[in-house]
This record gives structure tokens, sequence and C-alpha cells, in this order.
């Protein structure tokens, strides 16, 4: 098929009894100048070159034998394929790390061979072989998702210094995986879903939410921004009976009322203006499934209370319709940031509505409340933003330990959200392998000054003795909130970091409405 193939046999062997001699020869030989820095195999333990899976797609014999001949000997596990429809059935089958693959291939092109691949393994790394190199073909190879590009004829040296290079980056995406698979392991709360955290408060919210997957009960989700209650949806939902059908989340703060009630509840055409043709709402596509719906007490009141009536009996009604459109069956699971019972009070919030969504609710702790989560999750996004902005080839950074307990210091008045930004910033600005430190964690002065001057939420208002007392109470019980937190429960940690002793710290608990546990001795 091309005119190079005939060339080809004076750089690979033609069958297996001479692969020998052709490693002692391709050892031997130097790389041409131009060609880049060596990354042999010696990189990769030769125990776990078995573990790399290889395929081989050439119609031409030779060629495609004495590759694999040469990988084989390398110690890795290599397939042969001929044809370009066999291959793409062979990767459905089977799941290859590596594929090299020839560029003109019949009758399926090496192009779709390669999309296939991917398709399959988007994980996979494809080298593509041509004998016909050219500008035009290379870029094609290239934005169709080719790791690298290797002009034939090439030598033995020259597929080493290749093969080298992907086995490396297929080890290095191996280990970066492995980390994060560990952490998920030790710390996630789903094989399905990963909720990070092992402090008592985040822990008891991730149990009770396992708990109500299984029935049909409606969840309502407490908690400041950014402490995940979207997240928690998905948890419920996925844990449920309803997992294969569809969640459908919708945020009610996003849009304004009439817009709201049609997304929701569909119309009917001719509606209102603009409405020239008939929609069905997101309660109709959830039909089977659950319906998330977010920052619930930002709908407004009539909305709220046509949204009952399909709490309560499932019958939806479109904007415009005179008539029953759907009857629905839907698991609701609703989020806000504020306190239910004070939007009841303040008229943001239908009392009936809220009985029929807060069967049971669940209350997200803020991430002040679970310090001892911020190693875990920092750890996590720092792997996770990596991946996403960064070659696999470049080494993870990692935190010091000053870094560490300067992040666990921080107030994070955005919870988990805030702290994924700050991550994800480090990691935008970080070195491959570099340490972060403490120094490196951006700071925000307008965040600071509202810290230091409102951090405990006193009456600016109010008398100078009068906000003294509030700020010390406050302080109190902030301080020993976060210092029971910091110590997992444990009292007598507890005195020592507060370098109190152990009647004062419950002097203080006390004081604050927190319980004493019987089990505890008084004595210091």
């Amino acid at each position: 098929m091309h005119s190079s193939r005939s060339s080809f046999s004076s750089y690979l062997p033609a069958a297996p009894d001479t692969v020998s001699r052709l490693t002692d020869s391709a050892v031997s030989l130097r790389p041409p100048a131009g060609s880049p820095p060596l990354a042999d195999t010696a990189l990769v333990p030769a125990a776990e070159r078995s573990s790399i899976r290889v395929l081989v797609v050439d119609d031409d014999r030779t060629l495609r034998e004495g590759c694999a001949s040469v990988l084989q000997v390398e110690g890795y596990a290599v397939t042969c394929s001929g044809r370009g429809d066999e291959a793409i059935e062979m990767m459905q089958r089977s799941r290859f790390d590596v594929v090299m693959l020839d560029l003109y291939m019949t009758p399926v092109p090496g192009i779709e061979i390669l999309k296939a691949a991917l398709q399959a393994n988007p994980e996979a790394l494809v080298i593509m072989m041509t004998g016909n190199p050219s500008v035009a073909s290379n870029i094609e190879a290239l934005r169709a998702g080719a790791w690298d590009y290797l002009p034939k004829p090439f030598s033995g040296s020259h597929l080493h210094l290749m093969f080298g290079r992907a086995a490396h980056a297929v080890m290095l995406k191996r280990e970066q995986l492995g980390a994060s698979e560990q952490l998920v392991e030790t710390h996630g709360n789903s094989s399905r879903m990963t909720l990070l955290g092992t402090s008592r408060a985040f822990r008891t919210a991730v149990e009770l939410a396992r708990k109500v997957a299984a029935t049909n009960a409606s969840v309502m989700l407490v908690g400041e921004s950014g402490t995940g209650k979207e997240m928690f949806a998905q948890f419920i939902h996925r844990q449920s009976r309803r997992a294969s059908q569809i969640l459908v989340p919708l945020n009610c703060a996003a849009l304004p009322e009439h817009l709201l009630e049609s997304e929701m509840f569909g119309h009917r055409k001719g509606a209102f203006t603009g409405a020239d043709r008939e929609k069905m709402g997101l309660l109709e596509a959830a039909d089977g499934g659950t319906l998330f719906l977010d920052e619930i007490t930002e709908m407004a009141l009539p909305l709220q209370a046509k949204l009952l009536r399909v709490v309560q009996d499932g019958v939806v009604r479109r904007v415009g319709s005179e008539q029953q459109d759907a009857q629905v069956d839907v698991r609701f699971i609703s989020a806000t940031n504020r306190d239910p019972r004070q939007a009841i009070q303040s008229r943001n919030l239908r009392e009936d509505l809220y009985y029929r969504l807060n069967v049971v609710t669940i209350t997200l702790p803020p991430l002040r409340e679970r310090v001892e989560d911020i190693p875990t999750l920092a750890t996590h996004f720092l792997a996770q933003f990596w991946r996403r902005h960064h070659p696999a080839v470049e080494a993870m950074p990692r935190f010091a330990a000053g870094a560490i307990e300067s992040l666990q210091s921080r107030a994070w008045r955005g919870n988990v959200r805030e702290l994924q930004n700050v991550i994800e910033h480090l990691v935008v600005l970080a070195a491959p392998g570099a340490v972060i430190s403490a120094e490196d964690i951006p700071t925000h002065a307008e965040h600071d000054v509202t810290e230091s001057s409102g951090t405990f939420g006193f009456p600016a208002h109010a008398a100078y003795h009068v906000a003294k007392d509030q700020l010390l109470a406050n302080f109190e019980k902030e301080y020993v909130t976060r210092l029971v937190s910091r110590a997992s429960g444990n009292m007598s940690r507890a005195a020592r970091l507060a370098s109190v002793d152990r009647t004062t710290l419950y002097r203080l608990l006390e004081r604050h409405g927190f319980r004493r546990d019987p089990s505890e001795s008084v004595a210091s």
C-alpha cells in the first residue's frame, strides 16, 4: 500500500526468532539529531510493563509483527490487528493503554479508528504511523486526538524512544488516579458519589442522607451557600430507587416569577407573548425521577401555592391551560441557605409547603465547623484541578504543613466553594512538583476587612458595653465550636489545645449550650 513499506524490513525483524538481534542493535543505535530527549522503557519498572496493554494496528504484517516483537521483548502485553473493523471491535471489548495505528488503513480509515479508540477509552494514548507523512495529515491526526505521530520508516531506537515516553505517561496517569482513588476510598461515602469528609457533623449528615435515600420521602437540605447542597441532592438521588431516572435541578433564584413558572410547569401555545409553541415543564421532565429545587425560599408565594398541589397529588397544569395536562410521580429535594422557620415568619415560605417538602431535614455544617476535613478536601481539589489544567506528564505539587495549617485557620465564609476557588488559583500558578507554602495562599483585603469587622455579627449601632459583651459571647461560642471540631470531640485534647484546664473548658461549653458527655470526668 505504501512505497515505504519495503524499507521497513531493514529496521525491524520479520519474525520473532530475530528479536534478540534487533534488540541488541537497537540499544547501540543513537537517535538522530533533533529527536526528543531519551525517555526509554527504563523509566517504567520491568515488573509493571506487563500491565500496559498495547494494540498495534497496521495492514502490513511485517511491520506490525516487528513492532509487537520489540515491545514483547520489553515485557509489554501486545495484541495485533491487520484490519480496522477488527481493531475497533477489539477496542470495544478490551481496554488498551497505548494504540499504535497506521494512518492509511482499509476499509476503515485510520482517523476513524483513532476516534473509535478514544471513544472506547478516552485515556488511551494513540500513536499514529504513516509512510506518507505530511503537515496536513500530522495536524489532522493531532486534532483528532492522537498523542503523537511516528513517520515511517523508523528504526528500533525510534520505536524505543516513542513508546518509552508513552509508557511513562501511562504510568504517571495511573499514579495520579491511584492517589485520588485512595483518597476517595479512605474518606468517601459512596462508590457512585464522592462526599469527602470525616468530621462528626459531616458524617452525621451523610448517614442521614443515605438512610432517607432509600425512601421516596421529600428532603430539605439546609446550609450556608457553598456547603454542598447540590452534591448531597445528587448523592441522595444516585442512592435511591430512582437512580436510573433523571435528576432535574432548578435554581429558584435564577429566574423571575413568570419565567420560573413557565420553566417549571410548561406552557400552552399563546399563553403569553413569545409562547409560539407548546412547552413541557421540568416537572413533567422529572416524572419518575427527582426534582431538585435549589433556593426554594426565593420562589414567589403564588408559585409556591401552585407547586403545593403538585407535591400533594401530582397534578400539573401548564401556564395558560384550563385543564389537567399531566400526572407526575416526582421526588422532591429542596434546599435553602436560610433558616426555614425564619423564612416562614418573614412570609418567604408557605408553611403548608414547608411541611410537604420537609419530611426529613438534613443540615449541612459550614466548613469552619469541620476543620479536620480541610486537608482531605484541599488534597482532593489539588489533584482534580491539576489534571484539568496541566498535562498528565507533569508532577503534581504538594502542600507544605504550614500551608495546611493556614487553610485550617481561615473562616471560609464561602465554605467548600471558596476552598475550591483558592485551590484552583494555586494550581494555575504552581510549578510542577512544587511545594505550596502558606505564603502562596491568596488573601483578599476586602475579605479580611469584612472578617475583622463583622465576623461575629455584633450590632454596630448598639451601646459600647452591649456590643462588647455580645462580641465576647459570640467569640467564646465560635472559639469553642472550632476547638471541639479540631479536637474531634476529645475534651482532653481540646483543653490542651486551648491551654486551659478541663473544668474551665466544660464551663465554657455549658455556657453556650453544648451538652456534656456524662462519661467524661471533670478532673483535669
